[in-house]
C-alpha cells in the first residue's frame, strides 16, 4: 500500500531530512538533523561580555563614483563571535566585507584590527588595501568567497590551493611541510585528507566550499569573513557548512563577519545582527532580541520574506505599508535596551 502524506509530514526519509534542514526564524541555534528527519537545535556558544574586539569599524563611508554605497556604518566584531550583516542586494553588506578584506577602498571613517595597539606604526589599520597591509596583519583577516567554483583554479589540485597561502604567509618552511599542513587543514574542514590530490571539478559544491574555508584558515586568521557562502548550496549541504563554520569559531575562537540576505540562516548562527538598507544601518542588536521584537519596518519586511517550511507557522508581523526615515543629527537612534537599537522612522501617514 502506498503511503500518503501532506507537506507537513512527508513519508520519504530523504524529504523529511531536507525539510528538517531548512533554517527557521524560530531557531535559537543551528539544527542537528537525524537520518529519520528528526531535528534538534544546538544552543549557541556564549560569547563572554569581556571578549576582545577583533575588528572595529567606525563611521565608514564607501563611494562608487558619485554614488554612496555605505554611509556612516559602525560596528565591532569580538573574538569568538559571529556578527551578521543582513540586507537585500544593494544594501552595502558585501561592499563592507570586501573593504574589510582590503579589496575596496574607504571614502571616510576607519577600520582597525586589535593588533594595532601591539604591533605599532599603523599595523592595525584596515583602511589600507590588502597589498599595502603588513603581511602579519594581512593574514589575520581572511575572506571565504561566495562562489567556490570560480575562486579555485580548475587546473590545479585543491591541495595546491591550500598550500599556496601557507607558503605565502610563511606558515610552512618547506614544500613537504606545506603539503602536510594542507592535508591537516582539509581534515579540519571534515574532508578526507586524500582530497588534496583532487581537482575542483571532482568535488561537490559543498566540498569545494569547505576547501575554500580550509584555504582561508591557512593564514591562521582571527577574523573570517563569510560572504554569502551558502547561497548556492541546497539546504542539507548548507546546514553542514553552517555547522562547520560554527565548530571552527568554537574551536579556534575566531571572529566571524557573516554576510547574508537570509534572515532564517542568520537566526541560527549569529550572536548579533546589523541590518543594512541602502548603505545605512537601520537596526542592530543581539540576534535573539532583534528577532523577538524587530523595531524597524525594513527588518520586519525581511523577516516576512523569509521562507518558512512549516505550513502552520505564524508569519512575523509585516512592515508598515509606507514609512520614512526620521533620524536627525543627535537623534538617530531609539534605544530599545539590551544593546538593541533602531534607527528612527515614522509612518508616512503621520
Amino acid at each position: 500500500m502506498r503511503l500518503r502524506s501532506g507537506p507537513s509530514s512527508p513519508a520519504d526519509p530523504y524529504t523529511r531530512r531536507l525539510l528538517a534542514s531548512v533554517p527557521r526564524l524560530t531557531d535559537t541555534g543551528l539544527a542537528l538533523v537525524g537520518e529519520d528527519g528528526t531535528r534538534e537545535v544546538r544552543p549557541k556558544r556564549t560569547v563572554p561580555d569581556d571578549a576582545v574586539p577583533s575588528v572595529d569599524v567606525r563611521d565608514v563611508t564607501i563611494d562608487y563614483g558619485s554614488s554612496r554605497a555605505v554611509d556612516g556604518v559602525s560596528f565591532q566584531v569580538r573574538r569568538g563571535e559571529v556578527l551578521a550583516l543582513v540586507g537585500e542586494s544593494g544594501s552595502g553588506k558585501s561592499t563592507l566585507a570586501w573593504a574589510l578584506a582590503g579589496l575596496r577602498g574607504l571614502s571616510g571613517g576607519a577600520m582597525t584590527h586589535e593588533a594595532g595597539g601591539q604591533a605599532g606604526d599603523g599595523a592595525g589599520d584596515l583602511g589600507a588595501s590588502a597589498r599595502r597591509r603588513p603581511l602579519a596583519l594581512r593574514r589575520k583577516i581572511q575572506l571565504v568567497f561566495q562562489n567556490a567554483d570560480t575562486s579555485l583554479n580548475p587546473r590545479r589540485s585543491v591541495g595546491d590551493a591550500v598550500r599556496r597561502p601557507l607558503r605565502f604567509f610563511g606558515a610552512a618552511a618547506s614544500r613537504d611541510e606545506a603539503a602536510e599542513r594542507a592535508r591537516r587543514l582539509i581534515t579540519d574542514v571534515r574532508l578526507d585528507p586524500d582530497f588534496a590530490d583532487r581537482l575542483p571539478a571532482q568535488l561537490s559544491g559543498g566540498q569545494r566550499q569547505r576547501i575554500g574555508i580550509a584555504r582561508a584558515l591557512a593564514g591562521e586568521p582571527d577574523v573570517l569573513i563569510a560572504d554569502e557562502i551558502t547561497t548556492a548550496l541546497d539546504v542539507s549541504v548548507q546546514a553542514d557548512v553552517l555547522r562547520l563554520l560554527d565548530d571552527l569559531r568554537r574551536e579556534r575562537d575566531v571572529a566571524c563577519l557573516f554576510i547574508s540576505h537570509d534572515l532564517a540562516v542568520v537566526r541560527g548562527i549569529a550572536d548579533r545582527v546589523v541590518v543594512l538598507r541602502h548603505g545605512v544601518v537601520v537596526e542592530e542588536g543581539p540576534t535573539d532580541a532583534v528577532f523577538a521584537a524587530p523595531g524597524h519596518p525594513y527588518t520586519r519586511q525581511l523577516m516576512a520574506a523569509a521562507l518558512e517550511p512549516d505550513p502552520d507557522a505564524v508569519s512575523p508581523a509585516g512592515a508598515a505599508d509606507d514609512w520614512a526615515d526620521a533620524a536627525e543629527p543627535g537623534a538617530v537612534w531609539d534605544d530599545v535596551g539590551d544593546a538593541h537599537r533602531v534607527r528612527r522612522w515614522r509612518s508616512a501617514d503621520g
